[in-house]
């Protein structure tokens, strides 16, 4: 009789407190590996976003948790009450019960330990388990390009030394070509040999759009969009009212400042919370004004619209100025600071966009999540179970 094959199984964790940028790329990378025949289970950690993680993808969700507060200080439940004890160790035996239950050939991590250190209540636990399972399953560790700069003593030594203790591989999703993990992470040499580089975990190029607007302002997932979407919002009453202004506000702004936003917009102004052909819609505009997160500045490398970039920087975030610095120098991104926004920057950086030429296309790696799952069945070759 033949031998069956059963399709590889991926464990895949993912935790995000504040936006969805962490939960929109992993689950890229998820739907990128069922197509490529794997079975895939995400374990989310997070507020529930719809369209997240997708079809084809097994879900587990543990009791969510988010950030307390825009420096990532604490965690919180769902109601915002302070996470405590009792309620942090039912989540760790969840997700082990969980991993115990899939029986996974391979285990992603999704930004630790180079990241989310709050929640090694539970994920140092998991590498204990993961390293008494027979057979082992090859463990990754699944980061973006460019990191937030480590201001503590030993927290980069710490993050080398549980790399090299314990995970086979790390998953840089980003061309080094662009930047390279050295850039932001300085002990990087030590764990050269575990580095693979994927390409930058973009969405495959969206269809023609239904509709067009010439300027886009989206604030992501919108916890701390306001600002942002407010001055779009204002500017817009400063320019010529032929302009068609979309402002997505984001599904996680705060109802209070949504209703706010509502209040007394032009009549060339559309004020929503999401679109899910946001990608289309980029490639209908003239201009974009955004944050600088990993996946909208994804989406925006797939189109020739103009981008106007204001990095988020509270709480000492460093990430998104890094990327945007980067994409400036390629002449791909004007920059407005996000302390003191005014409409009057906005409309000035606007007016700079529209009389500049369509941006061509570029020369990077975009097809991260492709690439990835490639990478991961290319190191369980001679591993598979039948």
């Amino acid at each position: 009789m033949a031998e069956v094959m059963t399709a590889p199984r991926i464990f895949f964790y993912v935790q995000h407190l504040l936006g969805i940028g962490h939960i929109a790329r992993a689950s890229r990378i998820a739907n990128a590996l069922v197509k490529d025949g794997f079975d895939v289970t995400v374990v989310t950690g997070g507020l529930p976003v719809p369209g997240f993680p997708g079809d084809g993808v097994k879900t587990v969700a543990l009791p969510p948790v988010v950030a307390s507060n825009a420096g990532f200080s604490g965690l919180a439940d769902a109601d915002g009450r302070p996470a405590g004890e009792d309620f942090l160790n039912a989540r760790r035996d969840l997700l082990l019960e969980a991993f115990h239950a899939a029986r996974p050939d391979v285990v992603i991590i999704e930004a630790f330990p180079f990241g989310r250190r709050q929640m090694r209540f539970e994920l140092l636990p998991l590498l204990a388990a993961i390293d008494k399972t027979e057979p082992r399953p090859k463990l990754l560790s699944s980061v973006r390009d460019i990191l937030q700069e480590n201001r503590k003593a030993g927290r980069d030594a710490e993050t080398a030394a549980l790399v090299k203790d314990h995970f086979d591989a790390v998953l840089v999703h980003g061309d080094p070509d662009f930047t390279r993990l050295e850039d932001t992470f300085p002990l990087t040499a030590e764990i050269a040999d575990r580095l693979r580089y994927t390409g930058l975990v973009a969405a495959p190029p969206a269809p023609e759009p239904t509709e067009t607007f010439d300027i886009i302002a989206s604030a992501g997932g919108g916890a701390v969009g306001a600002a942002l979407i407010g001055a779009a919002k204002d500017a817009a009453a400063l320019l010529p009212g032929n302009l068609r202004w979309l402002l997505i506000a984001g599904p996680n702004l705060p109802e209070a400042d949504f209703a706010a936003l509502s209040e007394d917009a032009a009549p060339n102004v559309t004020l929503v919370r999401f679109r899910k052909d946001f990608p289309s819609l980029l490639r209908g505009a003239k201009v974009s004004i955004s944050q600088a997160g990993y996946n909208t500045v994804g989406d925006l490398l797939r189109t020739e619209c103009r981008a106007i970039l204001i990095p988020f920087v509270t709480g000492g975030e460093t990430e998104q100025t890094v990327r945007a610095e980067r994409l400036q120098a390629l002449d791909l991104a004007d920059i407005l600071p996000e302390t003191g926004l005014t409409p009057g920057h906005v409309k000035e950086a606007v007016e700079k966009a529209l009389a500049a030429p369509r941006r061509g296309a570029v020369s990077l790696d975009l097809d991260g999540a492709e690439k990835t799952a490639g990478i991961i069945r290319s190191m369980l070759v001679g591993n598979s179970k039948s």
